[in-house]
């Protein structure tokens, strides 16, 4: 199965269409198919080319990046007559990698060597970590988030409620008919690879323990609003909130697990809410969750919680793709909206109801007090959720 995603094509336009000019660099969660997308480009493109991958090098090797790009030269030399594409995947485990690539860059660009750059990374931690500060004004950076419903759908033929259940794991989904391996492969493969690979070796964390049980409790309260103190009475090792919210922060980076916070025209006031705890994926919920596909569907209200973050992980990929879009919660006393989404200084407001509608007292509240540009119903007597799950967000503030 070939499937391509939209990135790719403007990926591919960018390197072949284009004079050298930026380093592309392609990041997001693992197992969204980067590399296959990359491996996709390559054989479109036609140009010579090296796919090296810095996972298996020691992060103290110095002199790893330059040996390849001399390799890189060396090729170049033999096929002047086209661009030399020099691709490098996971580089962030090099320590100091963006400093090597920026010199080596700068060889290239004083010599006027067309060698094309893409770099692949498995986190935003990356772009903070080294993109920013060595890289400024030599790279464009793609988000390749989740998978959603439509690609899941298109490429494999998911249904809605299978989608609700296995997420956007596009290589997980071959295990589909044995859920128990399914589970094991997310949970080992895909959770425990993410927090130790693209958390840990890059960032230092005084409480491993506690961040990865931190990262179980909000994926089993997914949905829900909590605040740090009561998520710290469930804790062994509790830290305090500040620590907690950074780990928080750490996990939502690296595509696994969001604090919304709540929403209010004052900044102040954001920061200081409790986090409504939303899963990138809801393969993430399944993966570690004791429900079944089937006991999950026979549940109205745990089915309900599935579907409500599901339209979540839809939210926060697209926020995480488009800058311009924030995404939070809203509650007052008893009056709760589910999903407030921020665009251009237009809000829109979002309550999903997977069952019959019931009291809309919240909507009704919010639009009261900060008169949204809509508020939307998701839901039976609204846009029906599998319809929502297909939607390109900015489209409903046009």
């Amino acid at each position: 199965m070939d499937y391509q995603r939209k990135e790719k094509d403007l990926i591919q336009r960018r390197l072949q269409d284009e004079p050298r000019r930026f380093i592309q660099v392609i990041y997001g969660p693992r197992q969204v198919g980067k590399t296959t997308m990359v491996r996709q480009i390559v054989k479109a493109l036609d140009y010579p080319h090296a796919l090296v991958a810095a996972d298996a090098v020691p992060a103290g090797d110095s002199i790893w990046i330059a040996q390849q790009w001399e390799n890189a030269r060396v090729r170049h030399q033999a096929t002047k007559d086209k661009p030399y594409l020099l691709i490098i995947d996971e580089v962030q485990k090099i320590d100091n990698w963006s400093e090597q690539i920026k010199a080596e860059w700068d060889k290239d660009t004083t010599e006027e060597l067309d060698i094309r750059v893409v770099l692949l990374g498995s986190s935003r931690l990356m772009l903070q970590q080294g993109l920013t500060e060595s890289l400024a004004g030599r790279f464009e950076a793609t988000y390749m988030g989740h998978w959603s419903y439509g690609e899941m759908h298109d490429a494999f033929g998911l249904t809605t409620e299978e989608f609700i259940w296995f997420g956007g794991y596009p290589g997980a989904i071959s295990l589909k008919m044995d859920e128990d391996r399914w589970k094991g492969y997310i949970r080992d493969s895909l959770l425990e690879t993410s927090i130790s690979k693209d958390i840990l070796m890059l960032t230092r964390v005084d409480k491993p323990a506690l961040m990865k049980r931190l990262f179980e409790l909000g994926s089993v309260y997914s949905g829900q609003v909590l605040s740090y103190t009561k998520i710290m009475g469930q804790l062994a090792d509790a830290g305090n909130t500040t620590t907690l919210a950074n780990y928080l922060e750490l996990l939502n980076d690296a595509g696994l697990l969001g604090g919304l916070e709540k929403y209010s025209p004052n900044m102040v006031r954001k920061r200081s809410s409790s986090p409504k705890f939303m899963v990138h994926n809801t393969a993430i919920m399944s993966g570690i969750s004791t429900e079944t596909f089937q006991t999950l569907i026979a549940d109205p209200k745990v089915w309900g919680r599935w579907v409500e973050s599901a339209v979540g992980a839809h939210l926060i990929n697209q926020s995480f793709k488009d800058k311009k879009l924030s995404l939070y919660y809203w509650r007052e006393g008893n009056e709760e909206v589910d999903f407030v989404v921020e665009y251009k200084k237009k809000v829109i407001a979002f309550e999903v109801k997977s069952a019959k509608t019931g009291n809309l007292s919240g909507l009704n509240a919010f639009n009261k007090k900060f008169k949204p540009e809509k508020s939307l119903l998701i839901g039976d007597d609204g846009i029906p959720w599998q319809e929502f799950l297909r939607m390109d967000i900015v489209d409903l503030f046009t």
